[in-house]
């Protein structure tokens, strides 16, 4: 590679530290050359390392096409027109990155983002198939697409194409943290307390333990505050507040049950702020004695005058809204300044006789201790003081309006708690270094000389209150609620205070009520609520969603019960905080890579703290509200876990889970194997689990909730076709399992045999101690129509898993377990079906009698089409199925395939335990009995034995099976299993290996010699002899299974096991065929002799 070391590279500032250019594989140099004679000098390829202007990519262009170049990066379209002539001639683009020729793109956010990201399109960065097969084959492109590659982008989606134009075209309206979230989060967290309550609470607890109330209020706030902006840095965070930064975290049932209570309160929050800028509307006409109706009935109509014109700025738009709190917040400041002027504007008479004496030491040296009254406590102030602090989430609420929220959320939550905190403590030390608990307001309760003083501040300071020791009294910190109004420069700015505090406040949840519903029902986490996720206008509005919360405001108030709601809705405003501490946490034990929050100053311990004391807090305000919001929550957790909704949120819960798992899979290997925590672990050979539901089912039967079950798949052929269908399924096939109940795993592998891969399977399956001890496949039931390799594949598979020590179930029933046939003809008759209801459609749209008479004959066209492709499939099945119907066969395979899955009647489970395997062969049928569906089976037991021994044989086993604690219905000793069989059934067994028999010993030496190179697979007559009793042994257990077992609901059978290298492949499967032929279903096992039972304890 050359560097091109002109000055002008190194000392551009726009230069770009990686540069790309679009470069063509096939190129006419001569034809370039003449072009470029007398035109600037080419741009070469270079890597310049000065530090970056722009952070975008530069692409080169060639001399005399800037134009085309530049209408290229900007239009993003690409025609003929735009294009060099030589850059369409092959069709084949590619980029240069670092001056090297390649497809790899450089890194850029857009290939991160989210499908129908509204901040910016999601690109394709080329596949890894695409960079690792050869250049010419994989980056061959069609002129449309060449923007993909020369840019790393790809075409969008349509939609999201659609919601990019819109932004661009109409803008949405975005606030930064001051407007968005500082304004806000101090308009909700100043609220009426600070006017007409904060005093009479420093008056109760006393200055030193007012402020501590204060701090301890604001220490959950602030735990949470750290919390949310922990949440809210740690990816793009989208419209939802509260429920969208506790569903991303914890996951969809818990922020789906607290979203939908958080709404609520929020909506109800409406009418309690309303109902409280009313009643203080109401007193001022009632002090000037023009009440409308009665006080009651005041409340209601202004109350919801009020929320009509609320409501109107909401839907009017964010932009007013803010313009109206910002208004608001200009009024609390001032009514606040206003407060702190007065207490150092001289006082007089009339102040001083109800309690107001500006700062005095005195009075903040008696009011610095406590004097609780009337049976309030420290717990009883701090639950009422409390709901002043809250409000802290109503910038997170409109997050999706914020331009920046990770940046806003933090610093506007965080500032906004600071400030209102200091506004908070600086007003309770003022007030109370000002004014006296107690005072009658009668300007002649002065001292006179030669009056004794009871010791008070006040009598200090010339005024004599003692007699508000034995009568109530009207003034003071403990009985004057207009405290402030007293106090301030001009009284009438504090109820311009308190309304711009109500108001504000109201018209916060006014909009964070219908913002948190409107994320909660565009996630449809519960199905019902979907109507209300349609937003309106420039910046998604959630109309339906004011319309709700204008109603369920408006009839709170018409109720006017909030005294017993209030408590509910303030846990329900501490279980949402709660619950963000505790994501926080969650979050931070789970170790998810994910969770790399870009603001630091948060401890998961801490976070932890803080939900801890949220629940704390919850019981001291209200202990039977917060049972309440508990149940609440659990109830809705409950039914979104019941109902699942199909998100994947990669929440701190899932991340949880494979820590969890790790943890206990880690530990598990710590444990050494003991024999009476033996526990059949299966691989089973099912392929697609859907294709053999049956050996599925029956090893799902002794697995299920016991150990471990995975059913395996091989992919042979091609790796890149096998590879590529495994991916593309593996997820399918699993959601399968998954939706039918099966505790099993899907694993497949692609490999050149079958056999290769189950031997990959048995090795690599499992997890530490979780690892298959057993091979379960179903009998090869066309064995005799396969080919010598797929035999030998089918036997060497058994002799592969006795080698890796593996305990062997084989499976056999009437019907066969392979069902594909009859789910690609479901298949078919689905589409079939959907075509006839499409086609039903169109004819009933057709408005001309021409034109649905068309579509009929369409229609019966179509019809006899798929027909005819239906009866071409049965004719294939009828070839193998002769005797019966094709409809008929498959009713019978169905039913075959869905045998297990039914509840089994009042029968047997045979066990021809005719040989010592170390106990598998016995415990597979006990652990059957123990499942609902097989608990009616009685276990019968066959073993070999003598004539003249059987009853101390009996006793023998009975002995064995009671110390093993397995129950049994009967013991059978079978005396004759080495009589040799009937004649009928040895001819057929030798009609069935004749086609399989070499019959070297009827040819010359050098014939019978090349026979066996040729065929090494066939059966030689020295075989057949030197294994002819145990031929006939497994031919004479089918005469005696039929006699004995033919009514059984399973047979377990000691399956025989063929020597490797000695018993021929063939030979062994005519043993198994024999063995098993018309009998009902059927378990030939074989452990892999090491116990699996044991009578110690």
């Amino acid at each position: 590679m050359s560097m091109n070391n002109s000055p002008n590279v190194f000392l551009d500032p726009n230069a770009n530290r990686f540069q790309v250019n679009i470069i063509n594989e096939s190129h006419d140099n001569n034809e370039t050359s003449q072009e470029d004679v007398g035109s600037d000098p080419p741009h070469y390829e270079e890597t310049s390392f000065t530090d970056e202007a722009h952070n975008r990519l530069r692409i080169s262009y060639r001399p005399g096409k800037k134009e085309l170049y530049d209408n290229f990066l900007q239009s993003g379209e690409k025609t003929e027109a735009s294009l060099h002539p030589y850059d369409t001639h092959t069709k084949m683009y590619y980029l240069q990155t670092f001056g090297h020729n390649t497809v790899d793109p450089v890194p850029k956010i857009d290939y991160y983002r989210n499908t129908g990201s509204v901040s910016g399109n999601k690109l394709n960065r080329p596949s890894l198939l695409e960079i690792h097969e050869q250049l010419a084959k994989n980056i061959a492109v069609s002129t449309g697409s060449v923007e993909r590659v020369a840019n790393g982008e790809s075409t969008a989606g349509d939609e999201t194409a659609v919601s990019k134009e819109e932004e661009n075209k109409t803008g949405f309206v975005k606030f930064g943290w001051v407007k968005g979230v500082l304004v806000r989060c101090m308009l909700n967290i100043w609220g009426v307390m600070l006017f007409i309550r904060l005093s009479w609470i420093v008056g109760q607890a006393g200055i030193g333990l007012g402020v501590i109330i204060i701090l301890l209020a604001t220490m959950v706030t602030s735990i949470t505050g750290l919390s949310t902006s922990a949440i809210a840095t740690n990816g793009f965070v989208r419209g939802g507040g509260a429920y969208y930064l506790i569903s991303r975290s914890l996951g969809p049932e818990f922020g789906g049950s607290i979203g939908l209570i958080f709404a609520f309160a929020n909506a109800v929050a409406v009418a309690m702020y309303v109902v409280g800028f009313a009643e203080t509307v109401v007193e001022l006409l009632k002090e000037s004695d023009t009440l409308m109706v009665d006080e009651s009935n005041d409340i209601r109509i202004i109350g919801t005058i009020t929320v009509v014109c609320l409501l109107g700025i909401s839907v009017a738009g964010m932009e007013w809204e803010a313009k109206a709190q910002v208004i608001l917040l200009i009024v609390l400041l001032i009514a606040i300044v206003n407060f702190f002027i007065g207490t150092v504007i001289p006082t007089n008479n009339e102040k001083k006789a109800r309690g107001f004496f500006n700062y005095q030491a005195s009075i903040f040296a008696e009011n610095f201790g406590p004097d609780f009254r009337s049976g309030e406590g420290f717990f009883s102030v701090f639950a009422i003081f409390f709901p002043a602090a809250t409000g802290i989430l109503a910038g997170a609420n409109i997050s999706g309006d914020l331009k920046d929220p990770q940046v806003a959320i933090p610093k506007g939550t965080m500032l906004a708690i600071v400030i209102t905190t200091i506004t908070y403590i600086a007003v309770a030390i003022c007030a109370a270094s000002c004014v006296v608990r107690d005072a009658t307001g009668n300007i002649n309760d002065t001292i006179v000389s030669g009056m004794s003083c009871n010791g008070s501040s006040a009598c200090g300071l010339g005024y004599d209150f003692s007699r508000c020791a034995s009568q109530p009294c009207d003034y003071g910190l403990m009985n004057n609620f207009q405290v402030m109004s007293m106090v301030s420069g001009f009284g009438p700015l504090i109820t311009a205070g308190i309304f711009s505090a109500t108001l504000s406040s109201a018209l916060a949840s006014l909009v964070s009520a219908p913002k948190v519903f409107q994320a909660l029902c565009k996630d449809n986490v519960y199905k019902g609520l979907e109507f209300f996720a349609k937003g309106y206008g420039k910046n998604n509005e959630p109309i339906r969603g004011y319309v709700l919360t204008f109603v369920i405001a408006m009839a709170f108030i018409l109720i006017a019960e909030l005294n017993t709601i209030a408590p509910i809705i303030s846990n329900f405003f501490l279980a949402s905080y709660a619950l963000i501490n505790f994501s926080c946490f969650h979050a931070s034990y789970a170790k998810s890579p994910g969770w790399r929050p870009a603001f630091k100053y948060y401890n998961m311990w801490v976070s932890l703290f803080g939900a801890l004391l949220c629940c704390g807090v919850m019981f001291v305000i209200n202990w039977w509200a917060a049972l309440i919001t508990y149940a609440i929550e659990l109830f809705l957790y409950i039914y979104v876990t019941y109902k699942k909704p199909e998100v994947n949120w990669g929440s701190s819960t899932q991340a949880l889970y494979y820590v969890n798992a790790l943890d206990s899979a880690l530990a598990l290997t710590t444990v050494e194997d003991h024999v009476k925590n033996f526990r059949p672990q299966c691989i089973a050979l099912t392929g697609a689990p859907m294709i053999r539901p049956a050996l599925l089912d029956i090893t799902h039967a002794f697995t299920k909730n016991n150990g471990l079950c995975i059913c395996c798949e091989v992919y042979m052929g091609p790796r890149k076709l096998c590879v590529k269908e495994m991916n593309s399924g593996m997820a399918r096939k699993q959601a399968w399992l998954t939706k039918n109940k099966r505790k099993a795993f899907y694993a497949a592998v692609a490999a050149d045999s079958f056999r290769d891969g189950v031997k990959s399977l048995l090795q690599a399956s499992g997890l530490g101690r979780m690892k298959p001890n057993t091979l379960v496949i179903g009998f090869k039931k066309d064995w005799r129509n396969a080919t010598a390799t797929q035999v030998e594949n089918y036997v060497g598979i058994i002799h592969d898993a006795f080698d890796f020590e593996l305990g062997m179930i084989i499976v056999r029933i009437s019907q066969g377990f392979d069902i594909s046939q009859v789910l690609q003809v479901q298949e078919e008759l689905e589409k079939l079906e959907q075509e006839r209801l499409a086609l039903e459609a169109t004819i009933k749209e057709n408005d001309f009698e021409e034109g649905k008479s068309g579509i009929r004959r369409f229609f019966r066209k179509a019809t006899t089409l798929n027909i005819s492709k239906h009866e071409t499939k049965k004719e294939s099945t009828i070839n193998t199925v002769q005797s019966m119907h094709v409809g008929e066969f498959n009713q019978k395979l169905l039913e075959a395939s869905t045998q297990f899955k039914k509840k089994q009647g009042k029968g047997t489970i045979d066990i021809w335990w005719l040989f010592d395997d170390g106990g598998l062969t016995i415990l597979i049928p006990y652990i059957l009995t123990i499942r609902k569906k097989w608990k009616n089976c009685k276990l019968r037991i066959f073993t070999g034995g003598k004539v003249n021994r059987i009853e101390e044989e009996k006793l023998v086993m009975a002995s064995l099976l009671s110390k093993f604690r397995i129950k049994f219905a009967d013991i059978n000793i079978i005396c004759d299993i080495n009589v040799k069989p009937n004649k009928e059934s040895w001819k057929f067994f030798e009609e069935m290996i004749e086609p399989y028999r070499l019959h070297e010993s009827c040819k010359d030496i050098t014939t019978a010699e090349k026979l066996k190179r040729e065929t090494p697979w066939k059966i030689t007559d020295a075989e057949l002899e030197a294994f002819k009793e145990k031929s006939y042994r497994q031919v004479r257990l089918n005469e005696l299974l039929q006699e004995h077992s033919r009514a059984a609901n399973l047979i377990v059978l000691s399956l025989p096991v063929a020597r490797k290298g000695v018993v021929s492949d063939y030979l062994y499967m005519a043993w198994l065929e024999i063995l098993s032929k018309n009998l009902p279903p059927t378990l030939m096992v074989r452990g892999n002799h090491k116990n699996v039972l044991t009578f110690y304890s």
